[in-house]
């Protein structure tokens, strides 16, 4: 058995996909009690450099956070263009889509997955850091997010 190591064992998030963030957002807000947070897009190709499958893709997501104490609940409405979003959305529908880590070291931790037999599916850049989507559904039965922030 490989010991994948990823340095934190803390949830950090779990991310929905969405087919309207507006309404789900004020959905959650109302049940939770909460103010609806302003959701936003994700950078432009240019600046997050995404990759999808080991491609350049022009994928962007809206996405809005809910912080719940130390877990934070991440909404995403994907648009039409290749990603693990869209193709997870298209293929099960809304709800769950990952559960992500806050890791140190982006590329060692992606080479250990992979070699482990967990793909790298998906990755990109943000303002304050990076975040890969690993396949580790066969194993794990979902899907794992690195997040890497900048020192």
């Amino acid at each position: 058995m490989v010991n994948y190591a990823l340095g934190n064992n803390v949830i950090t998030q779990i991310g929905l996909l969405v087919h309207d963030i507006e309404k789900t957002s004020r959905a959650y807000a109302d049940f939770f009690g909460v103010d609806k947070p302003q959701w936003f897009w994700t950078d432009e190709a240019e600046k997050a450099k995404t990759e999808h499958r080991g491609k350049p893709t022009e994928a962007r997501a809206k996405l809005a956070f809910f912080n719940m104490g130390s877990l934070q609940l991440e909404l995403i409405e994907p648009d039409r263009n290749p990603s693990t979003w869209r193709e997870s959305l298209d293929s099960n529908g809304e709800g769950f889509h990952h559960i992500a880590f806050v890791i140190e070291g982006m590329k060692e931790k992606i080479s250990l997955l992979e070699a482990g037999g967990m793909p790298l599916l998906q990755k990109g850049e943000y303002t304050g850091g990076r975040y890969a989507y690993m396949d580790t559904f066969k194993d794990l039965k979902l899907l794992i997010e690195l997040l890497e922030k900048d020192r």
